[in-house]
């Protein structure tokens, strides 16, 4: 189970540098223009709310966020692929890396929520949820196992 959860956090940093690669193929770009052609393509009316937000947000677009977007995403990625690796060893240090990026998100998700209930903001929440509580499991039965550990070799030093 731990090595699912360390592919899970690969494939969020995956998808992360994914979007980061697209934030630098907008650099000096217009992304108004590009986000009408997508909404084109897509057969979007243009004139519902949720297609000019999507426009109002391309056209704040600049080139100073976009590099901000872009390290943000490098970064965020970077610590999913350290996450990942140390979960796939099984490193404690990791564990504890899963444990705390994922109760940190929770507010996020759980704002989100309130916002509307979404099948996809839902299964995010109840994925994290799980992970988190997950994390905490194994955390502590680490915790039990070197706890018994130290005492078996106490009792032996003891005897002898």
């Amino acid at each position: 189970m731990l090595r699912a959860v360390a592919a899970f956090e690969f494939f969020k940093g995956v998808f992360v540098v994914l979007m980061g690669v697209c934030a630098l193929a907008l650099l000096h770009k217009d992304a108004w223009l590009l986000a009408e052609s997508l909404l084109a393509l897509l057969h979007v009316n243009t004139d519902s709310r949720s297609a000019q937000l999507f426009l109002d947000f391309a056209d704040s677009l600049t080139d100073a966020r976009l590099w901000v977007a872009v390290r943000i995403a490098f970064a965020y990625a970077a610590l999913r692929f350290t996450e990942a690796y140390g979960l796939w060893r099984e490193r404690t240090w990791a564990e504890w890396v899963a444990l705390i990026s994922g109760a940190m998100l929770l507010p996020v998700e759980i704002r989100e929520l309130f916002r509307g209930l979404t099948p996809l903001r839902s299964a995010v929440f109840v994925g994290n949820v799980g992970v988190v509580l997950y994390m905490l499991y194994v955390i502590r039965a680490n915790r039990r196992e070197r706890e018994n550990a130290d005492a078996v070799a106490g009792s032996e030093n003891q005897h002898q």
